[in-house]
């Protein structure tokens, strides 16, 4: 099979005669300046049943993979105008140049950052080919079973795109959406792995999964949502770190316990680059003591709340956007 390039696929959403969807354009063209990897499309919507359906949140909205980035959770579909505000507290008809740099990565400062999200474009499969059908097939089942579908969910979940699902796998991977062995079996589909790693998560009313790393276990409650119990190590004194998910809220034990986000040089998959180096300490200064005796290793020590929600970032949208 021919390896594609990934793509970031960046869709415009506007109504009619948006007067904000030039100053949108304008400013999209300034952050992505240089960049290959991106597919930009625009759309026009005009009646409220396109925009539930494009998951439009007024005009314009910016889509990156599927998703909107500037939208707050349960943001109802709309055809109305749409304002943004910026970091400083300023009111606009579109974000600024700045925040759809930090939205594509272009700010991004280490390889995790790179491998983590793909180079900023995320890690929600595109809809076309079947790819995120059977994504989500393949997530759902890790939610409920704690283990990879078999081949007949597979085939059910690509068949409506006239696609195979091994041909389906196999782009995922070659994506990076997933890993597989050399048999074709899925070895982890972000956020599960297939196999125990050092980290476990105890989905309330469901199995107990693992996590390639303590990001994508801390992003698992927020795709699914629902509680959770995150059981780690601590890998310089062997504590424990527990961190427990009740209605939205975690509460950390140890209360210092950290993350550290790291990665090698490399432009391989995650599962290689980067989910070793992803890790739970119970302090920062075993995180930084850790770090030290690592080689050629470069990332950045991630208190509770931003760990948390690059997590929710990373992995939140991936089983609520459509399939189409």
């Amino acid at each position: 099979m021919t390896r594609r390039v990934p793509l970031m696929r960046v869709e415009m959403l506007i109504v009619p005669d948006c007067p904000n969807g030039p100053v949108l354009k304008e400013r999209l063209e300034l952050a992505l300046a240089g960049r290959t990897d991106v597919e930009l499309t625009e759309h026009v919507v005009d009646d409220q049943s396109e925009a539930e359906r494009r998951g439009m949140h007024g005009s314009p909205t910016l889509l990156v993979d599927g998703r909107d980035p500037f939208a707050a959770p349960d943001t109802p579909a709309s055809v109305s105008c749409r304002l943004y505000r910026s970091a400083d507290g300023r009111i606009g008809g579109a974000p600024s140049v700045e925040e759809l740099r930090r939205v594509f990565g272009a700010t991004a400062t280490t390889g995790a950052d790179r491998a983590a999200g793909r180079a900023g474009r995320g890690r929600l499969a595109p809809a076309e080919r079947g790819l995120r059908a059977v994504q989500q097939a393949v997530l759902r089942s890790f939610a409920t079973t704690g283990t990879p579908p078999e081949a007949a969910e597979l085939e059910a979940a690509a068949g409506p795109f006239d696609a195979s699902a091994s041909d389906v796998l196999a782009e995922l991977a070659a994506e990076d959406f997933l890993t597989l062995d050399d048999t074709g079996r899925i070895q982890a589909a972000y956020p599960f792995s297939a196999t125990p790693t050092e980290h476990a998560v105890r989905i309330a009313g469901g199995p107990t999964v693992w996590s390639m790393c303590a990001i994508d276990a801390l992003g698992i409650p927020a795709m699914l949502g629902t509680d959770a119990v995150i059981t780690s190590t601590d890998p310089v004194t062997g504590e424990n770190v527990r961190v427990e998910f009740t209605d939205g809220k975690a509460v950390w034990q140890p209360s210092t316990a950290v993350v550290y986000y790291g990665a090698r040089p490399g432009n391989g998959p995650a599962a290689a680059v980067c989910c070793g180096y992803l890790r739970f300490f119970t302090t920062r200064a075993t995180a930084e003591q850790w770090t030290g005796r690592q080689a050629d290793l470069t990332g950045a020590v991630l208190d509770q709340a931003e760990a948390e929600r690059l997590g929710a970032d990373i992995f939140g949208p991936l089983l609520t956007a459509p399939t189409r």
